[in-house]
């Protein structure tokens, strides 16, 4: 990892295409995965995945590419970006029957592997906005979508995960977000995959092995505790309060100005302040 000079967005990104070999040496060969597709452009990895599934893919396959133009962020939100400026993959993982009822907790132990490689490169002011949004200094840097099929057979979940790698300030797709580029981190992309894919594996294996020191471990990083938020549950209802824990199932705990304390399996989080 080298660090960039400058912030202004103004740089000449180095958009390669990935090592495919050497990404597959890595988690295939020498690691803990069975399978790495790869296809130069694509609709969507999460789509491939689930095609894949539906053909007999082994657990623990992965998909990548240099672009998709059909990515899909939570409730649908389109996630695209320009080719080579993000690091996009998914991974195809078969839990077991017993574990379904845990699958809303995986999306926080996917975030918390993002920070988890993100720290192994040194870089400064990650945190998570509950329940997955990885930020740094505040500002989204990537998108995650889990997805859950054929549950009532044989269960299977693709993650899909984009990094905003080195988009440029013109190419943001909203004033919110970053990338690693813009807060000075020159990260190759090939390097990127092989160590975010085995944070990935080793957080969701202890999910899988039934543990919660996990857990401890992203309330540790999670930004939105303590902070004063604006929820948006469904129905477009608005929760006013201080976030104040995150329960064994992963739920956001909100205390309201009354002193009530709201328990949410799912909602839209503002910050309201900078802690």
């Amino acid at each position: 990892m080298t660090p960039m000079t400058s912030s202004t967005g103004d740089f000449p990104p180095s958009r390669q295409p990935l090592d495919i070999t050497r990404l597959r040496a890595a988690l295939v060969d020498h690691g803990p995965y069975t399978r790495v597709d790869y296809t130069p452009t694509t609709g969507s990895t999460n789509g491939d995945l689930l095609d894949a599934d539906r053909e007999g893919a082994p657990d623990w396959t992965v998909a990548t590419t240099d672009y998709q133009d059909r990515g899909r962020g939570r409730l649908g939100r389109p996630w695209t970006a320009p080719e080579g400026s993000q690091a996009i993959f998914s991974v195809l993982f078969r839990p077991r029957p017993s574990l379904l009822e845990h699958l809303g907790t995986v999306p926080l132990a996917c975030g918390l592997a993002l920070i988890d490689t993100l720290r192994s490169f040194g870089v400064d002011g990650v945190g998570l906005k509950w329940p997955n949004d990885v930020l740094i200094n505040g500002r989204k840097l990537c998108g995650i979508l889990v997805e859950a099929t054929s549950l009532d057979t044989t269960p299977a979940v693709v993650i899909g995960i984009g990094i905003n790698l080195n988009l440029t300030t013109g190419e943001l797709p909203v004033p919110h977000a970053t990338s690693l580029a813009l807060e000075g981190y020159d990260i190759d992309r090939t390097d990127l995959l092989i160590r975010v894919l085995g944070h990935i594996h080793a957080r969701i294996s202890d999910w899988e092995r039934g543990e919660t020191v996990w857990l401890d471990d992203y309330r540790a990083v999670c930004s939105s505790l303590g902070q004063d938020v604006r929820v948006i549950l469904p129905g477009d209802r608005e929760l006013l309060g201080v976030a104040v824990g995150i329960a064994e199932g992963g739920q956001l705990m909100v205390r309201d100005e009354e002193g009530t304390i709201h328990t949410l399996s799912a909602g839209e989080v503002t910050h309201l302040r900078l802690q």
